[in-house]
């Protein structure tokens, strides 16, 4: 299971993925089917998530399937950037066609 912090075009995201990588071709491929083309993400650990999102962690991560999925755990810019810490993130991982 990883976690990301996804810097698109229209701003941060929060994604689940049961893929092994941010950069995972499959991974990539659904991201660029919903609009997102090129990014900028930094891994998150997923431990942190239970307790910075609490119930909503718990319904995500009951309807995340372990193969071959996704899931959106943020949307909101602002409410990303409200729950980490930038020292708290990791080397950023570059993606672009």
């Amino acid at each position: 299971m990883k976690a990301g912090i996804f810097f698109t075009g229209s701003g941060p995201i929060l994604l689940l993925t049961s893929y092994d990588s941010l950069t995972n071709e499959h991974l990539v491929d659904k991201l660029s089917a919903k609009g997102i083309k090129k990014f900028i993400a930094f891994e998150v650990p997923v431990d942190s998530l239970q307790q910075k999102y609490g119930k909503h962690y718990n319904v995500i991560m009951h309807d995340l399937h372990q193969q071959d999925d996704l899931r959106v755990l943020d949307y909101d810019g602002h409410h990303v950037f409200g729950h980490f810490n930038l020292k708290e993130l990791g080397q950023p991982v570059y993606f672009e066609p």
